[in-house]
This record gives structure tokens, sequence and C-alpha cells, in this order.
């Protein structure tokens, strides 16, 4: 079942030449995107009688700007990231830095094993279908450790897209149209609260 989502980011691929008319669909895309991810995250919490938004508050969002760490370790923040990235078409940087994470938990060696080679697959092999920027030596290191992987055979990769994303991509993030539609959106629910 293709999502509203998916219907936005398909339509982003088909962008016109005229650079406003990239920009005005890139926009619409991101927007989609969040309003979306936002919906689904409200849906997602179970209800109570005491009725939260679950949507970041002015407090959050201003974390972001502070650390590239505060805003991956804020599920909000995150997710808001992703939809940058998204945006940019560079989102297989943080569905590898993800996939790592949660390697990483895995205790079971047979689990360890096959994941490994999933994630390799996936995300490292020349010609995969989300391949990530990583130089020869790393990826050839990578692809000996599989022999017999451990929880940090992927650690040196992940730390090299977690500097490029950090050098790279969040400081374009912290500028862009998005974050600053977020702070705008959260100073002004904290307006609104205070009225």
């Amino acid at each position: 079942m293709i999502t509203e989502m998916d219907t936005t980011f398909l339509n982003c691929k088909k962008v016109s030449a005229f650079p406003s008319e990239k920009q005005r669909i890139k926009h619409l895309s991101w927007r989609s995107r969040l309003s979306y991810l936002l919906k689904n995250y409200s849906s997602a919490k179970p209800s109570s009688s005491r009725r939260r938004s679950y949507r970041p508050t002015a407090d959050e969002v201003e974390q972001w700007a502070l650390s590239f760490e505060k805003l991956l370790s804020n599920h909000y923040g995150l997710a808001a990231f992703q939809v940058f990235l998204k945006s940019e078409f560079c989102e297989e940087n943080i569905e590898f830095w993800l996939a790592c994470e949660d390697f990483r938990k895995i205790t079971s060696p047979a689990k360890l094993t096959t994941r490994a080679e999933k994630i390799y697959e996936e995300f490292i092999r020349s010609e995969s279908p989300k391949e990530i920027n990583l130089d020869y030596q790393t990826k050839d290191a990578v692809a000996r450790s599989l022999q017999q992987p451990t929880a940090l055979c992927f650690a040196t990769a992940q730390k090299k897209i977690y500097i490029l994303m950090e050098n790279s991509s969040y400081p374009r993030f912290i500028q862009s149209e998005l974050y600053k539609e977020l702070c705008t959106v959260a100073m002004g629910r904290v307006t609104r609260m205070r009225a």
C-alpha cells in the first residue's frame, strides 16, 4: 500500500529542471513527510485520560541546535533529521547509522552473522541499493570482519558516517527551512499556552 509519504517522495523524484519548481516540490515534500510523521507519532501513542501533545517542545527543538548528539538522541529530532535527509536524497546515511545501532545490541551469534551480511549487502557492497560513501580501506576492513562478525564490526564505518553527517548534513539541517519552521511552530505552542 502506498502511503501519502511514499507518494510525496516519488513525486519529488519527478522534479522539473526549473530551480524554483524544485524548491517548491522539495518544500512540499518535507512538509508533507513531517506532517505525516508527527500525525503517526501522535496516533501511535496510547490514549490517556490526560491528553498530551506528542510534538516536540520549544526546549527540545532548541536543544537540537546545540549538538548533533542531542538531535539524534531525541526521537522527534531524529525523525525530523530523517525527513531532511530524505529531502536531500541521502537518507542512506542515517539508515546505516541506525542499522549499526541496532546491530550492536544483538547477542545471538547466528543473528549477528545474518544481520551483518544484510547490512553489508544493503549499505556497503559496491553497487548496493543504499550504498554509503566509504573509502576502500574501510569497506575492505568491514568485508574481512564478516568472516567472524562481532558487535563492533561496523564501528569504524559507523563512526565515519556519523562524522560525515555531523560535519555536512547537520549544519544544513540547522539552517534549513524545515528546522526554522519547527522552531516557529514550537514557539507558537509556548505562546498559545501562556496566553
